[in-house]
């Protein structure tokens, strides 16, 4: 699959924009970042600092919404990377590159391709460091169950819930109303979910760990464990409490496994001293 480096991404026109794809809210995105900072190695951890010295805010956290800052903005990589923050899996938890993702825009084709170029050293700096910010966004976006579901309601954009008396959509309440509820600054939930490590992770050994990662987001869809039972609309704060064990273990996987990305993508066992 070949890589683009950021000058062809930003001369290249989309046609269209697609629906809202927002995944965890801005603190959501901190969260997992902050809880990969803790497990990068120091030549990545080197290596990121560098790639983003001329940041405003110059860390994993400070560039976790980037991607959902640029598609909201007006610019023609904005504009073209609006399909890479989900993927919609046609009805099943399988995986077929031209019915799930058409042109390779989709969040498990794209991944994998800023990856590719983010570990590659001869690529510019520029473009390197706009692929990490990608890969960082991208990689807590794929956890948010709703980013990779088998259901046709544009990950739950157009499912309508009414929490409150308030109407939403069940979107937007996986998005932050469910995190919310605990309370916590996204500093102090990230640390208080760094202290209950992940058991083993078989997906780190797989050949393709980010469709395996898209694939458990969309299993839980089919489950049943996402949506409100027998097809409900109306939800309550019971509702988002049961969920929220689940959503936070998303969370602490997605930070975890974007450790391990980062530090096979800047730390190989080749190059580690």
């Amino acid at each position: 699959m070949p890589r683009l480096p950021l000058p062809f991404l930003l001369a290249a026109v989309l046609a269209c924009v697609s629906p809202d794809a927002s995944a965890w809210n801005a603190e959501g995105h901190r969260i997992v970042a902050r809880i990969a900072e803790a497990g990068l190695r120091p030549e990545a951890r080197a290596e990121v600092d560098r790639l983003l010295a001329a940041e405003a805010d110059p860390g994993l956290a400070g560039v976790a919404t980037w991607a959902d800052e640029l598609r909201e903005g007006d610019s023609v990589l904005g504009k073209r990377s609006a399909k890479w923050h989900y993927i919609n899996f046609d009805g099943r938890c399988g995986f077929e590159p031209p019915r799930d993702c058409r042109g390779n825009n989709c969040v498990v084709t794209q991944t994998n391709m800023m990856f590719r170029t983010l570990a590659d050293a001869s690529m510019p700096d520029e473009s390197r460091a706009a692929a990490l910010k990608f890969v960082v966004h991208f990689v807590a976006d794929m956890h948010q169950p709703l980013h990779a579901s088998p259901r046709d309601d544009k990950g739950g954009n157009d499912y309508q819930v009414n929490l409150d008396g308030e109407g939403d959509n069940l979107h937007r309440i996986w998005d932050g109303a469910i995190l919310a509820r605990r309370g916590l600054a996204w500093e102090a939930y990230a640390d208080e979910l760094l202290q209950t490590p992940l058991p083993d992770d078989p997906t780190l050994g797989s050949d393709r760990p980010v469709l395996e990662w898209a694939l458990e987001s969309c299993r839980l869809v089919e489950a049943g464990e996402v949506y409100p039972p027998d097809g409900g609309h109306v939800i309550d704060a019971a509702f988002l409490d049961a969920r929220r064990p689940l959503a936070e273990r998303r969370l602490r996987e997605a930070g975890y496994r974007l450790a391990a990305l980062l530090n096979h993508a800047l730390a190989p066992p080749a190059r580690r001293p």
